[in-house]
């Protein structure tokens, strides 16, 4: 395996033109799906950033890749996976049911909390058993975290984005909101909602770069694996979370 990754690596610092010679390949062209939410997926107009955008651009940058955005709902996004129009979705949690469309090829993206978001001092999470007495607002095809995802008990309101539940927790329609971390708070601030950070929270899992079942870009699985690796040696991974974590804070 050490064998295939320091093959591979070197493969991917060289230029795409060197590693082929004197044919001429035409570059690989990915759709990449991703549901507007900052400080993730930033896909508005022209404007492609955010920190998994910029990580998979950096992977795709050295692997000659030609990368093109669909923007849509996560739950929408995953049934263009299923109908071959997205080759890649970046950011899914690991779970059974993703993992009959999708190979989940490199845990590219660090983990996060999950917190639950409350604007009146009764709906705060002190304890798990706590959920089962309020309306939970969840994001449409989002996993969280198994219990919670498998809890026929609790009573979910789902919509397609973040806004959409905090506005809807703004109106009294759920009583608490389940995000991770980063886009939770970010979302938040962007409201001006005076919204408050439940004590009981979940640890996060890594999310993954998953490339779709029915794509040609499912045979190129290590060499993206080999490409992440490339970009934590030279520093990139590292300084785009740091770049984003800091962004946050502000």
């Amino acid at each position: 395996m050490r064998v295939l990754i320091a093959a591979l690596l070197t493969a991917l610092m060289s230029p795409v033109s060197a590693q082929q010679g004197t044919e001429t390949v035409e570059a690989l062209t990915v759709t990449v799906g991703v549901s507007h939410a900052p400080p993730y997926w930033i896909v508005q107009g022209h404007e492609r950033a955010g920190l998994y955008v910029e990580i998979f651009e950096a992977i795709a940058d050295r692997l000659g890749w030609d990368v093109r955005y669909r923007e849509a709902p996560f739950r929408r996004i995953l049934r263009m996976v299923q109908q071959g129009e997205v080759d890649v979705m970046l950011g899914p949690t690991q779970t059974e049911d993703k993992a009959n469309l999708m190979e989940f090829v490199a845990p590219a993206f660090p983990p996060e909390r999950r917190l639950f978001f409350y604007l009146n001092e009764e709906h705060s999470i002190q304890r798990y058993a706590d959920l089962h007495d309020r309306v939970v607002g969840v994001l449409e095809g989002a996993s969280y975290f198994s219990r919670f995802d498998h809890d026929e008990e609790l009573l979910k309101e789902p919509a397609p984005r973040y806004e959409n539940l905090m506005l809807m927790m703004e109106k009294g329609r759920v009583d608490v909101v389940i995000a991770p971390e980063l886009v939770g708070l970010y979302v938040v601030k962007r409201l001006g909602l005076d919204a408050k950070v439940s004590p009981f929270f979940m640890p996060g899992e890594r999310s993954y770069i998953a490339v779709a079942k029915n794509s040609p870009a499912i045979q190129y699985a290590d060499d993206i694996r080999a490409a992440l690796k490339l970009i934590e040696l030279e520093g990139i991974h590292e300084d785009l979370v740091l770049k984003y974590m800091d962004r946050n804070a502000e």
